[in-house]
């Protein structure tokens, strides 16, 4: 491929200015994160319409797919560093391998998860202390969701090299494509029409499935063109050593610290089973989804600070790192502010829109309330992040992340059995400002040592 042609392929961030340059590439990023929240949100609102336990059942296995979504980071995360760091010291060549040995890993992984999914449905559904109608309802919908988790590892993936490579607007296009299908035919297959039988939450699970194979063929119809990303680069290769080390190297800390965060977040939901009944279940999983607002936007603007740091960074550019943090927390803690309000004083009313069941909405208002108190932190806390991965160093937000989130777990226990479910969801806000707090003193302290390093040098 010609330089020109190369050129065409990938974005430089070395030079320019910053703050269009930011904002262009995080704008498909949280679009893109907000598709997948709405994909959530969708199938949420209808399944709410069939009541509160079924919500309960969808939201559940939700958990389990958030355990998988983490662990497909792994590569999604190595594919945008390796291949971000590569462009910016002109190594095309390097960035194609890099983008094999990622796709590879994340067919690997992707069939052995949707093997052990398949094959265990009951003993992963019994986790969650649910009652037996509800369990037999989320058993089926794993049955099917299951197969949409090969599909998922593939579209993370691709994510990260097309993001990696400056070019966030693909992503954006084929999962917008993905939730315009999951809207038409959410709604047909949940409740029936005509010829179409109603198979309640199990059809959302089915629309899901067939809107995700429909984003994984458009990703594959864009990197397989001729003049694709990488010219064409081979989806399967034998994994080399020195690639593979620096691939684990890069996302195993972020998969690991996501993974470990699912997982707490799976006996919290376990805790709300028991201290609140369904009812606990469905404000944690469906105020979650709102939560959301906050998460991927902030989740959207970090993915793009780490892309764009990462080429910056290699570049021994660490005035444009540091003015791009600035205009990101900037940017981001503005709007934190608005949405905290909202979900303090308007919770339940924003609750209601998704189950309208009163006892629900009212229960899930209180989870907004308190989980508002903390929202800044949070986004503080991911913005934190996007900048450790963007300099390699994706180990301290692990760290920071899986020592306060272990924490959760006695510290609810401790906080319900005093205050019922509200208690799991203070154990969770008290954490999450720790969390946010610590993780930026840490990122200040690397910084100068970056600065001081790059005096003596």
């Amino acid at each position: 491929m010609s330089q020109n042609k190369k050129r065409a392929q990938y974005r430089d961030f070395t030079t320019g200015n910053i703050p269009r340059q930011l904002t262009k590439l995080a704008m498909p990023l949280m679009a893109t994160s907000f598709i997948q929240m709405a994909y959530n949100l969708t199938d949420l609102a209808w399944v709410g319409r069939l009541g509160s336990e079924s919500v309960a059942a969808v939201g559940a296995m939700g958990m389990l797919i958030w355990m998988v979504n983490a662990i497909a980071l792994f590569s999604k995360i190595s594919a945008e560093v390796a291949i971000g760091q590569s462009i910016g010291i002109k190594r095309f060549d390097k960035a194609a391998i890099y983008a094999s040995h990622t796709t590879t890993i994340a067919i690997i992984l992707g069939t052995l998860f949707f093997a052990l999914f398949l094959a265990q449905p009951h003993t992963l559904v019994s986790f969650f202390k649910l009652s037996p109608s509800i369990s037999l309802e989320a058993t089926n919908f794993l049955r099917i969701i299951s197969f949409s988790i090969p599909i998922l590892f593939m579209i993370l993936n691709f994510s990260g090299i097309y993001v990696g490579s400056g070019r966030s607007d693909i992503p954006f296009y084929y999962n917008a494509a993905g939730l315009v299908l999951n809207i038409i035919i959410d709604p047909l297959l949940i409740f029936g029409l005509g010829p179409i039988p109603a198979l309640g939450s199990s059809g959302a699970a089915l629309a899901t499935v067939l809107s995700q194979f429909v984003v994984l063929v458009l990703f594959i119809w864009h990197l397989k063109k001729r003049e694709g990303v990488f010219g064409n680069f081979p989806f399967l290769t034998t994994l080399k050593a020195s690639y593979t080390k620096n691939i684990i190297k890069l996302g195993f800390p972020v998969a690991a610290m996501n993974v470990f965060f699912s997982l707490i977040n799976m006996n919290l939901v376990r805790i709300a089973s028991i201290y609140g009944g369904h009812l606990g279940v469905t404000s944690q999983t469906t105020g979650g989804q709102i939560e959301g607002l906050t998460w991927n936007t902030t989740e959207g603007f970090a993915t793009a600070l780490g892309s764009y740091v990462a080429q910056n960074y290699s570049a021994n550019k660490i005035d444009r790192t540091k003015k791009a943090y600035a205009f990101t927390l900037k940017l981001l803690l503005s709007l934190g502010v608005v949405l905290s309000l909202a979900f303090i004083f308007f919770g339940a009313e924003i609750f209601s829109i998704f189950i309208p069941e009163r006892d629900a909405y009212m229960a899930g208002g209180d989870y907004l309330l308190i989980l508002g108190v903390s929202q800044i932190f949070m986004m503080l806390e991911l913005t934190t992040q996007g900048m450790f991965n963007g300099i390699g160093r994706t180990a301290p937000p692990a760290i920071i992340s899986m020592t306060f989130n272990a924490i959760r777990i006695p510290f609810a226990m401790l906080l319900a059995s005093h205050m019922g479910v509200n208690g799991v969801w203070w154990a969770i806000s008290i954490t999450t400002i720790f969390k946010g707090t610590i993780l930026t003193i840490w990122y200040q302290i690397v910084q100068k040592k970056i600065e001081k390093r790059n005096k003596k040098a």
